[in-house]
């Protein structure tokens, strides 16, 4: 199956765990296509001052892998700024936390993925 621009689903997700702003999900694959293997995986673009607030992960883990602009990716109790070609993961029963701190827009990818069981 092919996904060609234009046809992928588009989602504004507000304030979303604690955190502020209006977010752009753009899913590189369908919810209902990931077949029990994850939530989503989707291209997410912050506005400078747009944030997901702190949150854990339960029976899932998830990738932020940096494309455009600055991320300041919380991870555990540390916290770095991640540049494009960066990565952070949040394993099973960690948390994490991501905002946009700079004036430029910052993109990224995220994919959340099931335990294995």
């Amino acid at each position: 199956m092919f996904f060609m621009n234009g046809e992928h689903k588009h989602e504004i997700k507000s304030d979303l765990k604690g955190g502020f702003g209006d977010l752009d999900f753009k899913y590189i694959v369908p919810t209902d296509m990931m077949y029990g293997a994850g939530n989503f995986y989707a291209e997410v673009t912050f506005k400078p001052g747009q944030s997901i607030g702190l949150h854990d992960h339960v029976d899932n883990f998830e990738i932020y892998y940096v494309l455009k602009g600055e991320a300041t990716v919380v991870d555990g109790n540390e916290e770095r700024v991640l540049k494009p070609g960066e990565s952070e993961i949040c394993a099973n029963g960690e948390f994490h936390s991501i905002a946009n701190k700079s004036n430029e827009d910052t993109v990224i990818l995220a994919i959340i993925l099931n335990k294995a069981k």
